[in-house]
């Protein structure tokens, strides 16, 4: 019977030690910087493991969570899409992956980066070009910018 005891006073000793080394998600939360929702988010989509619950049924978060969760808010910062994350979270886990392998996609990146860069240059110009015929005066049926947006596109 002091056997028992003591089996569950350790039981209960792991218990408090491990929760102790967990955080609940609006202590995540506020560690990383992101709403309590962006969590949930990624945990249904699979960017982060659900956690244990407590009795209550409180998620208990890991400390790993935590860096998880930066290194995703991070990702995101450099403008990596949740799918490219993923892909950089799988990189990591994987054994045989290499450096370069990590570098392809972050090249990858840039190029798109560079692509959207040239799109909105394109567009601001194009904006710019309007505004500079637009005075600001007149009824809205005769300003250039909205007349310029309903032309009809000639068929080549």
């Amino acid at each position: 019977m002091v056997q028992g005891l003591q089996y569950n006073k350790k039981k209960a000793k792991l218990k408090i030690r491990t929760e102790m080394n967990t955080f609940t998600i609006g202590k995540v939360a506020k560690k990383v910087g992101i709403g309590v929702e962006t969590i949930r988010f990624y945990e249904r989509t699979g960017l982060l493991k659900e956690p244990q619950r407590n009795d209550s049924g409180y998620r208990q978060y890991p400390p790993e969570a935590i860096a998880k969760l930066s290194f995703i808010k991070k990702a995101k910062q450099l403008g990596f899409s949740l799918r490219e994350i993923g892909e950089l979270l799988a990189l990591r886990q994987n054994r045989d992956a290499t450096c370069a392998d990590v570098r392809v996609q972050a090249e990858e990146k840039i190029n798109n980066i560079e692509l959207k860069i040239r799109d909105l240059t394109r567009m601001k110009e194009a904006l710019t070009k309007l505004t500079c015929q637009c005075f600001g005066r007149g009824p809205v049926s005769e300003c250039p910018i909205l007349t310029a947006l309903e032309a009809t596109v000639e068929e080549p």
